[in-house]
């Protein structure tokens, strides 16, 4: 893994931070591969329950690194077929991990950026965030599943509107749209994103997986479907240790509260 993402484990948290600050973390090659590379890493260890996506410096990702475009020269379609084609398999593997995602956006998020910054489960921003498309401004179609998750936080039209408009959303306005979970006071990003994340890394891993999954799933799945696949995740889930051992220790104390209240009564 290169500089250009940081990838850092503390207490079942694991945190990945883009890296590149001087470029406004803007996304070429190495890093994208860097990236799929973390993400991997965070999927397949055990010792981590919760992942914190974030960003290096005032920007949270620029989106494509243009100066790479440009280098690119004739074979940019070529170029931009891997660098989407890498990306997109870190995004899927975010998004399908069993491992909940806290996404911190600490500034401005544009292009494949603003794709990254709404994959979260939970979606904290500061105040100086903004989401842009930007892909209109070079006359690009969106990448990093923006047109599939826009759509499915804000609506049809008003993800129509924002695209094709090219709209720069303001970290109160997504907010208020649902694009984000909430903003957090300034200075206070980090120690908010952490506990949210140390709280899901308290959790059982696998049921907030099938929860992921779940909630994933929903737009594509009949009610019936919905409802199969809700009874088999909990019936699975019962099964385990973890579980019973909640279940067992909840009944419990419940029983002894009855009894204090019957004694007392």
């Amino acid at each position: 893994m290169n500089d250009s993402v940081k990838l850092h484990v503390c207490n079942q948290v694991a945190t990945i931070t883009l890296n590149r600050p001087q470029q406004g973390n803007a996304i070429d090659l190495p890093m994208a591969q860097a990236l799929l590379k973390a993400v991997i890493t965070c999927d397949q260890h055990a010792s981590v329950s919760s992942v914190v996506l974030t960003g290096s410096g005032k920007l949270f990702c620029a989106g494509g690194d243009l100066d790479a475009f440009v280098a690119a020269g004739d074979g940019i379609a070529g170029f931009l077929s891997e660098l989407a084609g890498t990306l997109h398999l870190a995004v899927s593997r975010l998004m399908r991990m069993e491992k909940p995602l806290v996404v911190l956006v600490n500034g401005p998020a544009a292009g494949a950026g603003m794709s990254l910054s709404l994959v979260g489960d939970i979606v904290l921003a500061e105040a100086s965030a903004s989401f842009t498309p930007a892909y209109g401004a070079i006359g690009l179609s969106p990448d990093g599943g923006l047109s599939w998750l826009l759509p499915r936080l804000v609506g049809l039209r008003r993800a129509q509107e924002i695209i094709l408009l090219n709209q720069r959303v303001s970290a109160e306005q997504a907010q208020v749209t649902g694009l984000i979970t909430r903003v957090v006071n300034e200075g206070q990003l980090w120690a908010e994103g952490v506990e949210v994340a140390q709280r899901l890394a308290t959790m059982n891993v696998s049921a907030l997986g099938r929860v992921r999954q779940l909630l994933l799933e929903t737009h594509g799945t009949s009610l019936e479907s919905q409802l199969e696949q809700e009874a088999r995740s909990i019936s699975a889930l019962a099964s385990q240790p973890y579980v019973r051992d909640k279940v067992a220790a909840f009944v419990a104390q419940r029983t002894h509260k009855n009894k204090k209240e019957v004694s007392h009564g």
